[in-house]
């Protein structure tokens, strides 16, 4: 599915816990930022074939930012 870490954890739980469509995905596609739903990414990236998962800039819940390439900066 997704790399260890951060990521694979809040997909894990959107997908098994949570509702999935309550979640929204920031990929790139070429160099235009595209915002979904998580349920629709999953479809469209065929599990992470079509769209890899480092293309992934931000997953959001709501308002409140769970994922966020910026934040993953090293110190």
């Amino acid at each position: 599915m997704v790399r260890k870490g951060l990521l694979s954890e809040i997909f894990s739980k959107a997908l098994h816990q949570d509702n999935p469509s309550s979640y929204t995905v920031g990929y790139l596609d070429y160099d235009i930022i595209k915002e979904i739903t998580l349920e629709d990414f999953m479809k469209i990236s065929d599990n992470f074939e079509t769209i890899p998962a480092n293309r992934i800039q931000y997953v959001k819940k709501g308002n409140r930012v769970l994922f966020s390439k910026s934040k993953r900066k090293v110190r």
